[in-house]
């Protein structure tokens, strides 16, 4: 089984690139690691794909060298779903409590450390090529495990959900944090998100719990990385329409064409 090269950077301190995926587009996903992305973070919680459509996705990000993590949806059977298609790591929105991140964990690993159903015959065992202990111990190790902190609660639990043992790394959903605390229209730039947030980065660099984050775009991900975030992912749909748009404006014609 091949290492999860994102989890091992993360390790050693390093930082990395990825990018969420809410389209099934193989072919863009070609081009996020032939641009040398370091994970692309399939979006099943808010993304429109098939089982079967996953899985190619999945394929699809380990023939360019790209970590496939997946955040997951609220199906709680889509945690062994994503693992069993061959999914590198789960991203697990809405993690609250310290309750429910044990879950997460027991979902994703199997025993010893947790429940997940074992199967030989999937992709990650090379469809039986693989099996035993060795199989299982080297998947325990490989998966990653990242739970979303993106409430008022989850933020007033981060010590006891980040510090869960199989947790590696704490995912601050800023959209999701700022309307949680009334600031719908004002959105992640309101004082009091980016003070929640702030204090989310303080905790982590405390507790030595890597944190992960979202960007729109390259500079809003450099400014993540400068303020310590590991693990930015930047949102392709906004990259994609961004891109567009610049190529309407800079293209219209000064003069109507007769």
């Amino acid at each position: 089984m091949k290492k999860n090269a994102t989890k091992e950077k993360i390790k050693r301190g390093e930082q990395v690139l990825g990018a969420f995926l809410g389209i099934n587009s193989p072919p863009l996903v070609e081009m996020l690691g032939y641009a040398g992305f370091d994970f692309v973070l399939i979006d099943d919680e808010h993304g429109a794909f098939s089982p079967s459509e996953l899985e190619n996705i999945i394929r699809t990000a380990d023939s360019v060298g790209l970590d496939p993590i997946v955040r997951v949806s609220y199906d709680p059977s889509s945690i062994q779903k994503a693992l069993d298609r061959g999914a590198k790591g789960v991203q697990v929105p809405m993690v609250n409590t310290k309750e429910e991140a044990v879950e997460v964990v027991k979902r994703a690993k199997f025993p010893p450390y947790g429940n997940r159903g074992v199967s030989y015959s999937t992709r990650p065992a090379r469809y039986g090529k693989e099996s035993g202990k060795p199989y299982l111990d080297e998947s325990n190790e490989n998966v990653m495990i990242i739970v979303h902190i993106e409430t008022q609660t989850a933020a007033s639990n981060f010590e006891a959900i980040a510090t869960v043992p199989g947790i590696d790394l704490a995912f601050i959903g800023s959209t999701d944090l700022s309307v949680n605390m009334g600031y719908q229209l004002e959105g992640a730039s309101h004082p009091d998100v980016q003070k929640v947030i702030n204090q989310l980065f303080t905790q982590g660099r405390e507790l030595g719990v890597p944190i992960g984050t979202v960007a729109g775009n390259g500079a809003a991900a450099n400014d993540a990385f400068d303020k310590g975030a590991q693990y930015v992912g930047v949102i392709l749909n906004n990259v994609i329409t961004s891109a567009l748009n610049d190529v309407v404006l800079s293209s219209k014609p000064v003069h109507p064409i007769k």
